[in-house]
């Protein structure tokens, strides 16, 4: 082993063991542990995240109607069901009927009939505003799909070829429980996937050997590629189940358009700029009497420095990484992506660090971003008012503001922990 690994290795214990917080919650099968409300993901401190980081925005000037009243009593965390993966099913529409699966013809409805089940744990299905190819208006068209939480695009998905798509891409994605990331690429080999690791650490927060490559199926049908936004932010628009979805949906989409744009971070339905927040109504996810309900599923981010891991702003390095040791909290400091690199796959890997350059002990830094959601955050009973904070604290930082008022659950892959 050379010096240069073995000092890489020595650094790391990144970030796949649980914080101090949550090492004494019990485990499920899966290694997951379900997380209190308080644990799940961190609430904002004024002494960190400034003294206004709990306030609402004063500058909003957009209202929900007079009329617009949601239960305000019941306690929201923990009754969520939990769910493997989520897929949006783009029909340029913001209102559906009432069940979505019940639309003749649809993509939707063959999901619900074709007889394939996911085999990798529950789907979360919902409809979508994202556009349609060419603006069909058939629901036996070719459409796209938005998998969660690999973040892939499926283009050209017809009510014939689903079950393929579940077999060939929604059984074999990544899921809310599958440990974030799986497999990393260390700077120097031996690549850390082969190395022995002690059984103690073979848990969801460890790197692990990458599964045998399936046989090669027939030509697949569709068309994938990575979605190109770092955030999305899901709004339930679903009048026909509640007529406040339909109308807060429009009003929060504008809100946050507002906070959105002067941080460049704004992208409508056809702008495919890499990072960015995207914005997507969906059909109805339940708890509508606690509307506006908001999902927002964040991208996890590695930079690596010389060998020295680096995850979400956290430091560690990749000895740790491999031996799971690491406690880095969620919500750290970089906010924007720096640089995607996907490899032909798709799949997420570190790029190689770079030495230092021998000026002045400078040191060349190299940028990834893992291609899949590591988060999703599931707000309830959201305001206007409340979007300038759930961007700059939910959203960039994985942060919540108002958790024993509007947190309904989520999931945190990097940490190990659900609400459910």
């Amino acid at each position: 082993m050379t010096a240069t690994f073995a000092s890489a290795l020595k650094r790391g214990r990144a970030f796949l063991t649980p914080t101090n917080s949550s090492l004494s919650l019990p485990r499920l099968e899966n290694g997951f542990a379900k997380a209190p409300e308080e644990v799940l993901f961190p609430k904002v401190d004024p002494a960190i995240d400034g003294e206004d980081c709990d306030h609402d925005c004063e500058s909003c000037s957009i209202k929900y109607p007079a009329k617009f009243k949601i239960d305000e009593d019941d306690k929201l965390y923990g009754h969520v069901n939990g769910w493997a993966t989520h897929i949006l099913v783009a029909t340029g529409k913001t209102d559906w009927v009432r069940d979505v699966s019940d639309e003749k013809g649809s993509v939707m409805e063959a999901i619900r009939d074709c007889g394939v089940e996911p085999s990798n744990g529950k789907l979360m299905l919902s409809a979508s505003n994202i556009p349609t190819p060419h603006h069909h208006h058939s629901p036996s068209d070719p459409t796209t799909i938005l998998l969660l939480p690999s973040f892939t695009i499926i283009e050209n998905v017809t009510p014939k070829t689903v079950p393929t798509l579940i077999e060939h891409h929604i059984n074999l994605s990544s899921t809310s429980t599958t440990p974030f990331p799986s497999v990393i690429s260390l700077p120097e080999p031996p690549n850390i996937s082969t190395l022995s690791l002690d059984p103690e650490f073979a848990t969801p927060h460890n790197v692990t050997t990458p599964h045998p490559e399936p046989p090669s199926p027939s030509p697949s049908p569709f068309t994938t590629r990575p979605c190109p936004h770092k955030y999305l932010i899901l709004l339930c628009s679903q009048k026909t189940r509640d007529a406040r979805c339909g109308q807060s949906a429009p009003l929060l989409r504008r809100e946050l358009e507002r906070h959105l744009r002067p941080l460049g971070l704004y992208r409508d339905l056809h702008d495919e700029r890499p990072g960015g927040v995207g914005i997507y109504f969906i059909s109805h996810v339940g708890g509508h009497k606690y509307s506006a309900n908001m999902m927002i599923y964040r991208r996890g981010e590695i930079d690596v420095v010389d060998g020295q891991v680096e995850i979400n702003g956290d430091s560690a390095d990749a000895q740790d990484l491999a031996n799971g040791n690491s406690k880095v909290e969620a919500g750290g400091g970089n906010d924007l992506i720096d640089v995607v690199q996907e490899d032909e796959e798709n799949a997420s890997v570190l790029d190689r660090a770079s030495p230092s350059n021998g000026h002045g002990g400078e040191q060349k830094k190299k940028s990834t971003t893992i291609g899949e959601g590591s988060q999703c955050i599931w707000l309830a009973r959201v305001r206007p008012e409340d979007c300038e904070g759930i961007i700059k604290h939910t959203v960039l930082k994985g942060k919540v503001i108002k958790p024993a008022r509007q947190l309904r659950g989520g999931f945190d892959r990097q940490r190990g922990l659900v609400s459910w």
